[in-house]
């Protein structure tokens, strides 16, 4: 069943959020298992953070920059008119349902989340505005730290920002202001890995299960036992990573946003729920290095040379 397709998510302007999942825990089909990460209230004013979502990487490997996959198979892929509002096709050449030549996220966009965050370690100026795209996405900015990339600080927001100003404000909050964390460091750059998402293709589901795991985004909205309104989201990998089925990221969910009551089935079908699919780009600090080579004098980052890297 095809839920109805929305340009954009239907919350307040300028609401951040946390993006994603706790490390594998053990999820009961019951739904009674607790976790311990809760979402806060939906305010009912434009500013302020939904929830902390946590995002982890299940990944063994390391995240290729050039296996920027959306959506099963050849599906096309799907991005925001800006002058319109619409989302317009994507289209990937035949035969190469992995190119990455037509999305609109792409590794230049974590750099500029790098030079973001140096000149702010550093108290160097903030860099010119990039070269990429300006248009609007909902977005969120990842960073994870070591050969296990451990998450480090996750947040986004739903609301459609436009990409230079999105990027650089979501760089320093999910840097250095995840409640989660302590603010990132000097010292902790090297090892650091940037991923920026976009989000896209927001639909209503028609109701609870009408996704599929891997292939989208969900965000649930339901009123919990007290009877105040809670959202939770999980990014499109998240569910796949952690090898849960609908009910236990449907559940776990529920847990993250502060649900404390025994899960029931009937519960679960008073959930609203909107799915949408991401584009996602991941670099660590050493391709990020290596694309600023120019900037950079035995080891250090020079500010005039990366301030003009985008004059």
């Amino acid at each position: 069943r095809m839920g109805k397709r929305r340009c954009v998510p239907p919350l307040e302007p300028k609401l951040a959020a946390g993006c994603c999942g706790v490390k594998k825990p053990k999820l009961s089909g019951s739904g009674t298992h607790s976790h311990g990460n809760q979402a806060t209230t939906v305010p009912g004013s434009s500013s302020g953070p939904l929830q902390n979502h946590q995002h982890t990487d299940g990944n063994n490997g390391r995240e290729n920059v050039s296996d920027l996959t959306l959506g099963p198979g050849n599906s096309p892929i799907t991005r925001m008119n800006p002058a319109s509002g619409a989302l317009s096709p994507l289209t990937r050449p035949n035969g190469t349902a992995n190119s990455t030549k037509n999305l609109v996220v792409t590794a230049e966009m974590c750099c500029y989340c790098f030079d973001v965050l140096y000149c702010h370690l550093y108290g160097f100026p903030q860099p010119r505005l990039p070269r990429f795209t300006n248009d609007p996405y909902p977005l969120f900015v990842t960073w994870k730290t070591g050969r296990d990339k451990r998450l480090r600080g996750c947040i986004g927001t739903f609301s459609a920002m436009n990409l230079h100003s999105g990027l650089r404000e979501y760089t320093l909050t999910s840097a250095l202001k995840d409640s989660r964390f302590p603010p990132l460091t000097r010292e902790e750059l090297p090892k650091l890995f940037c991923s920026v998402s976009l989000l896209t293709n927001f639909e209503d589901a028609s109701d609870y299960l009408d996704w599929e795991v891997g292939i989208h985004g969900i965000r649930i909205e339901f009123i919990n036992e007290k009877g105040v309104k809670r959202t939770a989201t999980y990014l499109p990998e998240v569910a796949k990573e952690q090898d849960w089925d609908q009910i236990q990221t449907i559940d776990s969910l529920l847990r993250k946003g502060g649900f404390k009551a025994p899960i029931t089935n009937d519960f679960r079908k008073t959930i609203k729920l909107t799915r949408y699919r991401s584009e996602k780009v991941t670099i660590s600090y050493a391709e990020y290095m290596a694309s600023r080579q120019h900037c950079f004098q035995n080891g250090i980052l020079h500010a005039p040379p990366l301030y003009n890297h985008y004059s």
